[in-house]
């Protein structure tokens, strides 16, 4: 049998230079593939996330797509979500209303351009509120924490399951050196006030590793920190700074809604044979 052609594209989200933010790997026209090859192609290119575009089930959105890390599907995250949106527009696609709409295993999401920038809508928290006293404890030891180091701890999970802590400092938050083996399987985010940012952010995967920059997590630490007033409406994130990385995610609140955005660089682009 022969191989079938796609468009291919990787793209670099949350960052102004290519190479020092968040890839994604992007398929386009792949109503074809079977969710197995979908998840198969996630697993080979080994990216955080691996994207798939194909036309929307929904009238009113634009188009729809499937997210896969090496593991699993995620009904939404937030660099696959605008890096799939840049790749749409790279590729001619044209927004039926003012503001583009994707359609995911989340529902529909708005996302809109300002300048060099695409924000997407913060989708509802699917859970919130303090953390349980059994995963604040695993993330304090699988982190290497203690009580006092800790301003504030909840729930952010808009889909992947995120936790997170808010740390009294930015030292203490890149000191970290997590013990997976005890935050085993645990989603963390961890934020703190920062100087040439509003805040710094990491993210340690359920997978065992640190993710550079998150869109996911950083639209669920928004709602929370905003709506807990431990943020202004908006602010400028940092992330990926322990991985070498410029990540750069900005947070905009009109006190209605939470929008989440950064530059997506266009780095590869090409066909790939399956």
């Amino acid at each position: 049998m022969q191989p079938t052609q796609f468009p291919y594209a990787q793209v670099d989200v949350f960052t102004d230079s290519p190479s020092y933010g968040n890839p994604l790997a992007v398929v386009s026209n792949a109503a074809a593939l079977s969710s197995a090859q979908m998840a198969q192609l996630a697993h080979w290119t080994n990216l955080s996330e691996t994207s798939f575009l194909l036309p929307p089930s929904e009238p009113s959105a634009d188009y729809r797509v499937r997210i896969f890390t090496p593991l699993q599907e995620l009904p939404f995250a937030g660099h696959p979500t605008l890096g799939s949106a840049q790749v749409w527009l790279n590729q001619g696609g044209v927004p039926k209303g003012r503001d583009i709409v994707q359609e995911c295993g989340a529902g529909l999401i708005r996302i809109r351009r300002e300048g060099e920038h695409l924000f997407f809508r913060a989708p509802p928290l699917t859970r919130s509120g303090a953390l349980d006293a059994d995963t604040r404890t695993r993330a304090i030891k699988g982190l290497g924490l203690t009580d006092t180091d800790i301003l504030d701890a909840a729930w952010v999970d808009n889909g992947p399951g995120w936790a997170a802590l808010l740390l009294q400092d930015r030292a203490t938050a890149m000191a970290i050196t997590p013990d997976y083996s005890v935050l085993n399987g645990l989603r963390i985010g961890v934020v703190a006030p920062a100087q040439d940012t509003d805040f710094e952010v990491r993210a340690f995967s359920a997978g065992g590793f640190e993710d550079p920059v998150t869109g996911s997590l950083n639209a669920g630490i928004a709602q929370w920190l905003i709506g807990s007033c431990h943020a202004a409406p908006n602010y400028i994130a940092a992330q990926g700074t322990a991985l070498g990385r410029k990540g750069r995610v900005h947070v905009q609140s009109d006190g209605a809604e939470i929008w989440v955005g950064g530059a997506v660089q266009s780095c590869v682009e090409g066909t790939i044979r399956l």
